[in-house]
């Protein structure tokens, strides 16, 4: 079909959200994120999911206005305490930032599935796409590189009550730093980069002239 022109972000460049103008002042944000437990606390698991689906927005150079919980959850399993805790963790994350949790959805699944659908706002003009950078743009990560080490320590039991507290105090630190870049000229590309495996996890690259 025929593509639309209000579309500003969509398929094309598997950026961290969808992009619609709504008129020349507006666009709406809209991005799902959610996953299996990577923690074993349940409150954690619930604050890093969370910080994960809102830093998308973030890195559009928007800022995140409603929240939908995902939830899916092995109710035979799982007791009401474990689970209540886990919602708690991802809607205190949405409470620190102002972002109403408006609702969700929630079915029984074989195994925990957390996250939430998030929907910003922003200028048209101020959009961050992450295929924009321009040759000699320097790179700026907001976050180390190297986080996921720490993950699959952990999975392995070998990980310290140190690292722990690093590997959560940096999985749970929003983008928020992306909606002020975004209206700076000089940064021309802003993403969101999460990856728990061994190659790291930089949470925000923003690519800007020097």
């Amino acid at each position: 079909g025929v593509p639309d022109p209000h579309l500003l972000v969509g398929f094309d460049s598997s950026d961290d959200a969808a992009v619609y103008k709504v008129r020349d002042d507006l666009a709406i944000v809209a991005t799902t994120d959610f996953f299996t437990p990577i923690v074993d606390d349940p409150h954690d698991f619930g604050r890093i999911a969370a910080s994960n689906a809102i830093s998308d927005i973030y890195a559009m150079g928007a800022k995140p206005i409603m929240a939908l919980g995902i939830v899916g959850m092995p109710i035979e399993k799982l007791s009401t305490e474990v689970i209540s805790r886990i919602l708690a963790g991802g809607k205190s994350v949405c409470d620190e930032l102002g972002v109403p949790l408006a609702g969700g959805h929630s079915i029984d699944t074989p195994e925990p599935i957390y996250g939430l659908v998030v929907i910003g706002t922003v200028n048209p003009s101020q959009v961050k796409r992450n295929n924009t950078a321009q040759v000699g743009d320097l790179l700026v990560l907001s976050k180390p590189i190297g986080i996921g080490v720490l993950s699959a320590a952990m999975k392995k039991n070998i990980i310290t009550a140190h690292e722990y507290r690093t590997m959560l105090n940096l999985t749970t630190q929003i983008n928020t730093p992306g909606a002020s870049l975004a209206v700076l000229d000089d940064v021309h590309a802003i993403t969101d980069v999460t990856g728990f495996g061994l190659l790291g996890h930089a949470r925000e690259m923003a690519m800007g002239s020097s």
